[in-house]
């Protein structure tokens, strides 16, 4: 299918039950389905659909779940007519909230103000579960909020905002609080997990860096939050009996555990995340010509390769009027995803398909934080 937007009429056409019993997935800002790869293998899960806005990236996205509509712009869209799911997925837009950006945070008007949307799929839909993804400035950006009865003073401008200027300065003192009155922004990260609250979830949040799975961009630090309702459900209790018995198991499930009672096949969608976390721990040694061509990078590249499974590809793309570039296949390996995924499309220039990578989500890395956040 194309990445272009179906009609109510079909994607009620296209949602109706099925035989399969995994928990499903409704997927925001769905970008080339890092986050969604992560979540379906963590929860045992699939994603019956999305909602990506760029058209090119959305047809990485069908290419890969060629079963789930694209619900199109998050802004235009009637809650009430889409199919309800047990989990909600989204890494809203980090433009606003980046730390190499204005800062000017999450609030009306700005792109990383596109959360207030999720808030309001997740107020209408009630997910059992919502995984949330975004950028370390989630933790220091602000977010505004409109004044409360009783609040007369002059709500903070968002758009004035500069990681130097008063509106910073003036954030609430820790990442714990979540403030109280418009005058006083608080952290965009304090304003989703107010909302959250407001919501009815209990939620909980890490911030590993992509190292901490054997990735060679030791910065990409990224920001997870996991949230679930409230009240008491099955799936909670049916996500943790798989995790029961470690012993070694023999069985179906490409895990090394023996089976839970209710197991359920994985997608073979998710099948080489479960080989690359088993990797993450091993130690190996570059050889005499990694080291030549990589230098300090050699023990890097090495590990990520055995990891991925696969070898390095050629880190540039050479130009004589530009110079060198990122090669795509290069940004794609960094990122931990199968040979193709982005790049295999056939559809997408090198700057669109090094754009998707960029702004994508690193497998590996979120399935950790989900199953740290999970067990914790």
């Amino acid at each position: 299918m194309s990445g272009t937007t179906v009609s109510w009429s079909a994607l009620h056409a296209r949602t109706q039950p099925s035989s399969d019993s995994r928990l499903r997935i409704g997927s925001l800002f769905s970008g080339y389905g890092g986050l969604d790869l992560a979540v379906e293998h963590v929860f045992n899960a699939r994603t019956v659909w999305f909602s990506e806005l760029n058209e090119p990236v959305a047809r990485v996205f069908a290419k890969h779940w060629r079963d789930a509509p694209n619900l199109g712009d998050i802004t235009a869209i009637d809650w009430s007519q889409v199919e309800p799911v047990d989990i909600l997925i989204g890494g809203f837009p980090c433009q606003d909230v980046s730390t190499v950006g204005k800062r000017a945070g999450i609030a009306p008007g700005t792109r990383s103000g596109l959360w207030a949307h999720m808030a309001a799929a997740i107020n209408a839909l009630q997910p059992e579960w919502v995984v949330i993804e975004n950028v370390r400035g989630l933790l220091s950006s602000p977010a505004t909020r409109p004044p409360t009865e009783g609040d007369h003073r002059e709500p903070c401008k968002p758009g004035d905002a500069t990681p130097d200027d008063a509106t910073l300065r003036e954030l609430e003192p820790d990442p714990w609080h979540l403030g109280d009155h418009a005058a006083r922004p608080l952290r965009a990260h304090g304003a989703v997990l107010g909302d959250l609250a407001d919501l009815r979830l209990d939620a909980r949040w890490i911030g590993p860096p992509a190292s901490l799975v054997g990735a060679p961009h030791h910065h990409r630090l990224r920001i997870f939050i996991l949230a679930h309702r409230t009240l008491p459900h099955p799936t909670r209790d049916r996500l943790h009996a798989g995790r029961r018995d470690t012993r070694p198991g023999t069985g179906k499930a490409r895990d090394d555990r023996a089976l839970a009672p209710d197991h359920r096949l994985r997608s073979p969608r998710t099948a080489w995340l479960t080989d690359q976390e088993a990797r993450v721990g091993d130690t190996v040694v570059p050889d005499r010509r990694t080291v030549q061509r990589w230098g300090h990078y050699a023990d890097a590249i090495t590990h990520w390769e055995h990891i991925t499974g696969r070898p390095v590809p050629a880190p540039a793309l050479l130009n004589d009027a530009d110079g060198p570039r990122a090669a795509p296949a290069f940004v794609e390996w960094l990122m931990g995803l199968p040979t193709g995924w982005v790049t295999g499309t056939g559809e997408l220039t090198a700057n669109q398909q090094i754009t998707a990578l960029g702004n994508g989500v690193l497998p590996l890395q979120a399935t950790s934080a989900l199953r740290c956040l999970v067990s914790s």
